[in-house]
């Protein structure tokens, strides 16, 4: 019976059975584990059914159903993410909501996009581009990923650092509840009138509700762009520029600072000559006002001992700012690998910095650990560090080789808590960090627990996910 109202409310040929028809792909994301289970064949969590509404009527109704018998659901855009946000632990149905993938409205004079959730990242930004606008988040996964993927994990995109991120960007959201209501936030973010309810719902990862419209701010495409590459004498003459550049309020567009190491390992192997410590710079806009910028960011990154590599470079590194995470330069199974990217204030970067590499470098030293860091989203008070570690030759048993990721993971995870920064700035927790969740809020946790069983008091939303158990 449970599957023939699914079928009434969305189509028949819109509820999919997972293992009759082969579609084990869809219970998984990027997350490590995921790929691990499949290629050594071990069992994985599969959902009951592939559910593909076409409409918020019938979001609805499908939450309604899954309500009264108390049915996991676990909302899917392009499964992009890396933390085990869409994996479907508990089996229930996985929301594929990639079918609306609709513009709905360009206002172009307030320059405001309506759009549903499940259209593709590149896509939207080629339809906006074809108008004069951009979306200016950008973020690496902008094939695969869309537009509610974006909100969901509060993600960065590469121009961050003077658009903000897309939390920055979203200005109100539709969303239907656990038991199929239908609410819409105040139709913008900035006002009086109580707290703002938007923001709980961008972040939260599936695990309050179903993300079915979404509000963004545009931008227009810059008259033009011009770039630099700067060489540094080291990571802490980096940071130490780029703490200039930001306390000065002058905003690049893209501000990335890259350590030996993934200068190796993303700009060498793009087909870039450079060794060393390189800082990629982007302004955008009239060019009588990006150039004056320009000259004030390089004359500061001089200051600090850098030397000015030109435009090309810079330019060659947007062009190919994609290839670092696609085949064959993106990591994949069988390394053992993980991005455990944090922010923090600029009192704290350099210290996070080093503790981290230290800690991967000699204690996993046996495994030949390598560890690598850019840093990439820059704000006022503090940047954010895009750093990874690496294990060629992880063990060949499943459960070793997960125990080891999931060690250096926590280890990692406190390092930056001590530090003072955050389990993560832009990828999201999903179930790989929600059991450190409790340890970084402490008990304000409770706080977010409590909101979370009264917005689900049957706990269906992405159970096990930002650390939400199951009741």
């Amino acid at each position: 019976m449970f599957r023939s109202e699914l079928e009434d409310a969305v189509g028949v040929e819109n509820v999919i059975s997972v293992k009759q028809q082969q579609q084990e792909e869809q219970s998984i994301d990027h997350y490590w584990l995921t790929f691990m289970w499949k290629e050594k064949k071990q069992d994985m969590p599969l959902p009951y059914f592939i559910v593909r509404p076409l409409t918020t009527e019938q979001v609805s109704k499908v939450m309604r159903i899954c309500y009264t018998y108390k049915v996991p659901v676990v909302p899917r855009g392009g499964g992009s993410g890396t933390q085990g946000g869409a994996a479907t632990l508990y089996g229930g149905i996985l929301l594929d909501l990639t079918r609306m993938d609709r513009i709905l409205q360009i206002d172009e004079q307030s320059l405001i996009l309506t759009a549903q959730p499940g259209i593709n990242g590149r896509v939207l930004e080629n339809e906006l581009n074809a108008k004069g606008y951009m979306l200016a988040h950008y973020p690496s996964s902008v094939d695969i990923s869309t537009l509610g993927g974006y909100l969901a994990a509060r993600g960065s995109g590469v121009m961050s650092t003077k658009y903000g991120k897309a939390e920055d960007m979203v200005l109100s959201l539709e969303v239907v509840l656990p038991d199929g209501k239908i609410i819409e936030t105040l139709p913008t973010p900035n006002h009086a009138c109580g707290p703002g309810l938007l923001q709980l719902f961008v972040g939260s990862e599936g695990t309050l509700g179903v993300i079915t419209k979404v509000s963004m701010r545009l931008d227009p495409l810059p008259e033009t762009r011009l770039f630099r590459m700067m060489k540094f004498p080291s990571v802490q003459d980096g940071l130490k520029a780029g703490r200039e550049i930001m306390v000065k309020r002058l905003n690049p567009t893209v501000m990335r600072l890259y350590d030996p190491g993934s200068t190796r390992r993303s700009l060498k192997d793009t087909g870039m000559n450079v060794e060393g410590v390189h800082m990629v710079l982007m302004f955008d806009g009239y060019r009588e006002i990006a150039e004056p910028l320009r000259d004030k960011v390089v004359a500061i990154c001089k200051s600090h001992g850098a030397i000015d590599l030109g435009e090309e470079p810079g330019l060659y590194w947007w062009e190919h700012r994609y290839d670092f995470y696609k085949p064959p330069l993106q990591p994949a199974y069988p390394l053992l690998y993980g991005t455990v990217e944090t922010v923090t204030t600029y009192a704290n970067i350099q210290k996070l910095y080093e503790e981290k590499k230290k800690l991967v470098e000699e204690k996993y030293k046996e495994w030949n650990a390598q560890y690598m860091a850019h840093f990439s989203h820059w704000y006022p008070w503090g940047t954010m560090i895009y750093d990874r570690f690496y294990i060629d030759r992880p063990p060949a048993d499943p459960q070793e080789a997960f125990r080891l990721h999931n060690q250096i993971w926590a280890e990692c995870s406190r390092v930056n808590m001590a530090n003072g920064a955050l389990l993560n700035e832009h990828h999201g927790i999903g179930f790989k960090l929600g059991w450190l969740m409790r340890e970084q809020y402490g008990d304000t946790f409770d706080v977010l627990l409590d909101i979370k069983k009264l917005i689900d008091p049957k706990g269906i939303m992405n159970p096990g996910k930002l650390g939400f158990g199951i009741w």
